[in-house]
């Protein structure tokens, strides 16, 4: 496991992020290593989750590629290049259900 994918994890299992999952993308997406998908409790809190994680790849040295996502979104991507986070508030979670397409990947749940 990577040094970006446990940090990104550690941090938003730090700030309350839920049902966070890690699906290995290695071997069918040439721009990424990892999905890193997780829940929100609201709309601040996604925003807040996307800002916390951003930060902390930066300040450990990891490039942000884009993020995508305004303020209130319900649905918001940051891409770390290795690692792409995923936050969902629960809702749009069910309902886009990003984990069932990749589903034959294999995945991971992350316990503290």
């Amino acid at each position: 496991m990577s040094e970006l994918l446990q940090l990104t994890e550690h941090t938003l299992s730090e700030k309350l992020a839920e049902n966070i999952v890690a699906i290995d993308m290695r071997t069918v997406n040439p721009f990424t290593d990892w999905f890193v998908i997780c829940t929100a409790r609201n709309l601040r809190h996604a925003s807040s989750l996307a800002d916390d994680v951003a930060e902390a790849a930066q300040k450990a040295g990891f490039e942000l590629r884009t993020r995508e996502g305004a303020e209130g979104s319900t649905w918001i991507l940051v891409d770390l290049n290795e690692v792409v986070v995923h936050i969902f508030t629960d809702e749009a979670r069910a309902m886009y259900r990003l984990e069932n397409l990749w589903a034959d990947l294999p995945g991971t749940r992350y316990e503290e």
